[in-house]
């Protein structure tokens, strides 16, 4: 059933894909009418997280940042569509790279790297990372059900050199590169909110204590790599710039989760630069009342291990 349903849906797609961007961005704008004016796709949770996290906006302002972000939100679905034609010229006119020089720098002294990001702008595209970076490049990707629409996607995401791996086996995919001595820049998005049962750290985001993914540092620490943020900027409709900031090249000297911390605050920081790119549909927010439940959970896992 799974290939029958990938050998429908996919034909569509790529015969989507190979529309020029002109074309896609005007389906954007009748996907913006359809979600935004009919839908009302998740309005609720968007405006909620955009009310928590910048509460000295006006009404106004909230609404406003809300609805162009529906205008990027679709434009998004038309970019991730066409990733899987696009070709290496035309992303690299419109996916540009300002300053890779500064992981280089890292990789050509042997150093491995952790590449930290936030849902900011377009993530997909930073699949043409390995088009500006030396050595490997490294990424997760979540396990589909259509085990054959997993492989098409895995493979669309590959051609420009990034190496995927399941997000649930992302672990163990880079304990065997260091075991066999692969150098390479590990792709970890780190933002979104974590299960409450598999959290390590609470900390203040947008000035909320919410449980925050730290995998990144733990990673880097055991591995010690080299953490590097990298933010994709919007410069105007189809064109992103990407640049890349030093969180440490010694993660060991870190006291636990003082890394994880300092991203977050690169993120604020990127975010309210430009609010209306930040994937504020995900419910970044939804445990913020729920650390002393966490304590608990905490509390009862020390008391079954002793």
């Amino acid at each position: 059933m799974n290939l029958i349903l990938f050998y429908i849906t996919y034909p569509i797609i790529w015969l989507i894909s190979i529309l020029p961007m002109r074309i896609l961005y005007i389906i954007s704008d009748f996907l913006f009418v359809l979600v935004y004016h009919i839908i009302g796709y998740r309005k609720d949770v968007i405006l909620d997280n955009i009310s928590t996290a910048l509460p000295e906006k006006s009404k106004k302002e909230k609404e406003l940042i809300a609805k162009k972000f529906y205008k990027h939100f679709t434009d998004m679905v038309v970019e991730s569509l066409k990733s899987f034609t696009i070709s290496e010229k035309e992303i690299l006119k419109r996916y540009q790279y300002k300053n890779p020089e500064l992981v280089n720098k890292y990789v050509e002294q042997g150093k491995s790297v952790a590449l930290v990001s936030a849902h900011l702008a377009n993530w997909e595209w930073s699949t043409s990372l390995p088009l500006a970076l030396k050595g490997n490049v490294f990424g997760a990707y979540n396990k589909l059900r259509n085990e054959t629409f997993e492989d098409k996607l895995k493979s669309t995401r590959e051609k420009f050199g990034v190496v995927g791996s399941r997000t649930s086996d992302f672990v163990n995919f880079i304990k065997d590169k260091f075991n066999n001595n692969i150098q390479g820049s590990y792709i970890l998005l780190s933002d979104q909110s974590p299960m409450i049962p598999k959290t390590f750290h609470w900390a203040e985001f947008f000035g909320v204590k919410v449980p925050v993914h730290t995998g990144a540092e733990m990673l880097a620490k055991k591995y010690d790599l080299v953490v590097i943020n990298y933010r994709a900027k919007k410069i105007k409709r189809g064109y992103y710039e990407t640049d890349f900031e030093l969180i440490t090249e010694d993660p060991k000297k870190f006291k636990n989760y003082d890394i994880t911390e300092k991203f977050l605050k690169i993120t604020e920081k990127n975010v309210k630069e430009q609010p209306d790119f930040y994937l504020w549909s995900h419910k970044r927010f939804k445990h913020k009342d729920k650390f002393e439940k966490w304590q608990e959970i905490m509390k009862s896992k020390q008391q079954t291990k002793s």
